[in-house]
């Protein structure tokens, strides 16, 4: 962690490199029609259906929770993966508006995917596209490999290089992506976020960095990753299961530890430092602990330390428990209401 003058009990902003915004809705919805037995049962019956019951409104209150949390939990910035198949024109602006009122970093993709159709594709590059051009801090997303059809992310490769930036991608999460390093490895470049990689193989052949979601791989039951046998960059993501990214340190740890018993927590504190290369920026930023002196090693064992300042590009913006720049109570009631529509149209959803 990079400023000079931190205290002991400091660190710089800290980043998820991969996270679903809009999933800061989900808490609480309703069952999926049958019970999951597969990854991919996980994505079509609970996921991919959330997804088609979106719309903005419910993007722009989900955000501004998600960015919530995220200053709650000590992480200033956040690379986000958006899908919403019908409410797409837009709807990166809606989620950057929305962390901006929060005071959040946030770099944002549109989730290209041929699963809609060729014209839904083709709207998901143009969102990248139309938000790149506006001056939007930004990638452009692809869903993965395994819905997208070849000249779909041939197209996003060359939209990314056209605008100066890296694709964000999952990979191989799941044993339906198994082709994905064949699929990609003449598109990926060193830009890349390579989100999971949990099937690849140790000799990939792939450009990019590894974006590590320990707790949602095992929520969903893919594997470990052990994404320091991949010889890339590892940054640590959530998947979109918060930004609480002391959190997603610990569970790192722990994975890698059960699988090495000379590991150290230095290497995964390492992969959170990784997400400075993606947004440089938060390194600048400033988060005050109840607790210190911030050590891997304590941190590894110590659930209980909690943000007591966070402050972002020189501004504070939360402080004794409560944010300068927006209402909490305002962005939890009204996401508490979004969060029934959204729940009331997946009953209805066939």
């Amino acid at each position: 962690m990079a400023l000079d003058d931190l205290a002991a009990n400091e660190t710089s902003g800290l980043v998820c490199a991969h996270h679903h915004l809009y999933s800061a809705l989900a808490p609480g919805m309703p069952a999926p029609p049958r019970t999951p037995a597969s990854f991919r049962d996980i994505l079509e019956l609970v996921w991919w259906r959330l997804d088609r019951a979106l719309d903005l409104e419910m993007l722009e209150w989900s955000a501004k929770l998600g960015a919530l949390e995220a200053i709650e939990s000590g992480t200033t910035a956040i690379v986000d993966h958006h899908e919403s198949p019908n409410a797409i024109e837009g709807s990166l602006d809606v989620i950057a508006n929305a962390c901006a009122e929060v005071g959040v970093r946030v770099n944002c993709s549109y989730g290209v995917t041929d699963r809609h159709g060729k014209e839904s594709a083709q709207r998901g590059l143009e969102e990248n596209r139309r938000y790149l051009a506006s001056g939007g801090t930004g990638m452009v997303g692809v869903h993965a490999a395994f819905t997208c059809e070849s000249d779909t992310l041939l197209a996003a490769s060359e939209l990314a290089q056209n605008y100066g930036v890296g694709v964000h991608i999952h990979v191989a999460e799941g044993t339906d992506d198994l082709q994905a390093n064949d699929r990609l490895k003449d598109l990926s470049r060193d830009d890349w976020l390579l989100v999971h990689g949990v099937h690849l193989e140790d000799d990939h052949g792939l450009n990019g960095c590894i974006v590590h979601n320990p707790r949602s791989n095992m929520n969903n039951s893919v594997g470990y990753a052990a994404p320091h046998r991949l010889g890339l960059p590892i940054a640590l993501g959530t998947d979109g299961i918060g930004a609480a990214m002391l959190d997603e340190f610990r569970i790192a740890y722990a994975r890698l530890r059960e699988h090495d018993v000379a590991a150290t927590p230095e290497l995964p504190w390492s992969w959170l430092e990784t997400g400075y290369r993606i947004i440089p920026e938060a390194v600048d930023d400033r988060v005050t602990w109840s607790h210190g002196p911030i050590d891997p090693w304590r941190l590894a064992f110590q659930t209980n330390i909690k943000p007591q300042l966070v402050e972002i590009d020189g501004e504070v913006v939360y402080t004794e428990g409560e944010l300068t720049r927006a209402d909490a109570m305002e962005i939890r009631t009204k996401a508490a209401e979004q969060a029934q529509r959204l729940f009331a149209k997946l009953e209805n959803m066939v």
